[in-house]
């Protein structure tokens, strides 16, 4: 790996660092109530009082980017995560599956995959109602295929390793074999690919709470924090940019991270 590319990794690295702990502990980042309202002080440009300005309703902005990483990144990675489980029982079973029932699978999982995730995860949400749950909930079903796909080939292809042969020769019962030697390295190659799609994930929530169909006010959330910024871009333009700023490095940062794992695992030069 080159050194620039180890310095964009290490930014990508310290970011991500910097955005957990704004996650995990909000209160020791932003001193600041991020619900406490004061409208004498609202549009407030950023300034030493208040590094990121005010919205419109007197709330300090840094706060409130602060403790929406909590929602923003937490909520991405459930529905990564529950996508990744998913998805490895979904195409593991489909790789040991008679024919016909992979068949089926598969034109399931190709209908799906056939539309871009954020359209599925709106169809979903707009199904079920606004939310955080329902949100986490849509994202995991739009995600879920991308890790059916990945898990069926990467079942059939350590089924017919040397190791699972050898423990079957040895008498090793068909399904303590699998579970032992093929689901851990299924598992692997979707948890590298899980890195990329939590950046997915992110940007998927803040665009459905953009669209009003996540978190509602007061909670801070960086896409609601956007969609509540938008009116006054012209006067108060701090008010969306700073959450938009969090989205953005953040995707890109868990991209990063996401896609130098993958090449490592193919043993390519990331």
């Amino acid at each position: 790996m080159s050194v620039s590319r180890r310095v964009v990794l290490g930014a990508a690295l310290a970011f991500l660092a910097v955005v957990a702990a704004m996650a995990l502990f909000p209160g020791l980042i932003a001193h600041a109530d991020p619900l406490r309202t004061d409208v004498r002080a609202a549009l407030e440009a950023p300034s030493a009082a208040h590094w990121f300005g005010t919205d419109q309703s007197g709330r300090d902005v840094f706060a409130r980017v602060v403790h929406g990483a909590g929602r923003s990144v937490g909520i991405g990675l459930l529905a990564t995560a529950l996508a990744l489980v998913v998805g490895l029982v979904i195409g593991a079973l489909s790789g040991i599956a008679p024919r016909p029932v992979d068949a089926a699978l598969m034109r399931i999982n190709d209908v799906l995959m056939a539309f871009p995730e954020f359209l599925v995860a709106l169809v979903v949400v707009a199904i079920l109602g606004p939310g955080a749950t329902n949100v986490a909930i849509a994202v995991t079903i739009a995600a879920v295929p991308v890790y059916v796909r990945l898990a069926r080939v990467q079942t059939r292809t350590f089924a017919l390793a040397e190791h699972v042969e050898a423990a079957r020769i040895l008498g090793v019962p068909r399904v303590q074999a699998f579970t032992r030697h093929v689901v851990p390295g299924v598992l692997g190659s979707l948890s590298v690919l899980a890195t990329i799609g939590i950046g997915s994930s992110i940007l998927a929530i803040a665009g459905l709470s953009f669209l009003g169909l996540g978190p509602t006010e007061p909670v801070p959330e960086w896409g609601l924090m956007l969609s509540g910024g938008r009116n006054v871009l012209g006067t108060a333009w701090w008010i969306a940019v700073f959450p938009g700023i969090a989205i953005t490095l953040t995707v890109i940062s868990a991209t990063i991270v996401g896609r130098t794992l993958r090449a490592r695992a193919e043993g390519r030069t990331a």
